[in-house]
């Protein structure tokens, strides 16, 4: 173990080697452990401090001011937000610290290091493992899984983060378990892994790992049957490839964005079909029904579900170096109702163009091109949403002497409709003229 352990431990340092000390003095043994130890090998500072000890959650309890049991079995004792967990063997533990680093999921989080005499335990070649790169369940990988089936998403994950691959052990046990993913594991858990995989430098890794392991048809079936399916004419790639390509060039600090990316073509394999001798998949943006029940079933909030759905809607929406002003408007407006930002959608654009490995991608100066089009229309007097309108539904009431009702909005939509056309139709003189010119002609139906 390099000296600098303490080191990339951070702050909380000094903390934890008095948690440690303290327990010695008792007659204890105590060892930071798992993922801490795992990222300290790699050089990576720790998100967390977990250390193991072989005394009771009780002793830890009375041992330090302010400590509180937490966990399901109160074997967890936060000291100042470290968490210290007790060996659930006990003191007298003949194999301490390795029968419980041997109950924990893979050998790279199997290590455990004495601070002190700055010692490595590595009873299950954790650290050889990851010098390799390879993902291997701890001792033995069926009772692992059953132990807990999410460990097999979070295998694929580990492996993707590290641009590893499964131990084949691993992936033996991964194909017979998979199905346990489906009933076995609370869905906001799989959730959370998905999400966590957006961190990763490349997702697709992940989603490769998912669909090898046959876990990806039982998670996102509507992205894995996409797996094989030709892109068309206009593509270079299958629609499962292209839609990895496109996650991937999406930024990692926008998770959920990213997300839409990869599943922002899965509505082609319900769309597909044959138009002049050539495959096609028209309309295959408002084909969502598919990830729609995948994104219920993975229990995703309704605001994450519906910006991921919108993002899928309007990603074919053009913005060329040929769009009008009027048509950018309109574009703006749509944006506007699905609650999205043009800097997301301007994002999608250039991610699916990136994507496609028979065009080439956007230059700089093709994305500022698009992006001024789209500024100018902002800082004009433009009209996005129909409560930029510049008249009221009481004005318009009492100008056509109207009750209040449906026809009120009905009237607001076609003058929304007009604005959209001309934004200097905006104005409460212009529109007052403009409605009643339209009753004149009986073209608000009343």
């Amino acid at each position: 173990m390099p000296a600098v352990g303490l080191l990339i431990i951070g702050k909380n340092k000094e903390l934890v080697r008095t948690i440690i000390t303290t327990l010695g003095q008792r007659g204890y043994k105590a060892y930071i452990v798992g993922g801490t130890v795992r990222d300290m090998l790699l050089n990576q500072p720790a998100q967390d401090v977990d250390i193991l000890t072989n005394a009771p959650a009780r002793t830890v309890e009375a041992m330090f001011d302010g400590a509180v049991r937490v966990g399901k079995s109160f074997s967890v004792c936060l000291v100042n937000k470290i968490e210290v967990a007790s060996c659930r063997a006990g003191k007298d533990a003949g194999s301490f610290p390795e029968d419980d680093l041997g109950m924990r999921d893979f050998t790279i989080n199997s290590m455990a290091w004495d601070p002190i005499l700055d010692t490595l335990i590595d009873p299950f070649g954790g650290k050889g493992d990851l010098g390799k790169k390879i993902i291997r369940f701890t001792r033995d990988p069926g009772q692992r899984i059953l132990e807990d089936p999410l460990r097999m998403v979070r295998a694929c994950r580990f492996a993707a983060r590290f641009n590893g691959i499964l131990a084949d052990s691993s992936l033996k046990a991964i194909l017979l378990y998979a199905p346990l993913i489906s009933g076995n594991v609370a869905r906001e858990r799989i959730q959370m892994e998905l999400i966590k995989a957006m961190a990763l430098e490349k997702p697709s890794h992940f989603f490769h790992n998912l669909h090898g392991t046959g876990l990806l048809s039982r998670i996102l079936p509507s992205l894995d049957r996409c797996f094989g399916l030709d892109g068309g004419p206009h593509h270079g790639e299958t629609v499962f490839e292209h839609s990895l390509l496109v996650g991937d060039a999406l930024p990692v600090n926008r998770p959920i964005l990213r997300l839409a990316g990869y599943l922002h073509d899965t509505g082609k394999f319900d769309a597909a079909g044959i138009k002049d001798d050539k495959l096609s998949f028209i309309g295959h943006e408002t084909y969502i029904d598919a990830l729609q029940t995948d994104l219920e079933n993975l229990y995703f909030s309704s605001r994450h579900k519906d910006y991921i759905l919108s993002m899928v809607k309007i990603h074919m929406r053009s913005l060329t170096q040929e769009t009008t002003p009027k048509a950018v408007r309109r574009l703006l407006a749509v944006l506007d109702g699905y609650d999205l930002s043009f800097r997301d959608f301007l994002r999608m654009r250039i991610a699916d163009r990136k994507g496609n490995l028979v065009k080439q991608p956007y230059v700089l100066s093709d994305i500022r091109i698009r992006l001024k089009k789209i500024q100018d229309e902002l800082s004009g007097r433009a009209a996005f949403n129909i409560n930029d309108l510049n008249i009221s539904g009481i004005k318009i009431i009492e100008l056509l002497d109207l009750k209040p009702g449906p026809v009120v909005g009905r009237i607001k939509k076609l003058l929304f409709e007009r604005v959209l056309d001309d934004p200097f139709l905006n104005t409460p003189s212009q529109l007052e003229h403009l409605l009643l010119f339209l009753e004149k002609n009986g073209e608000l139906g009343l």
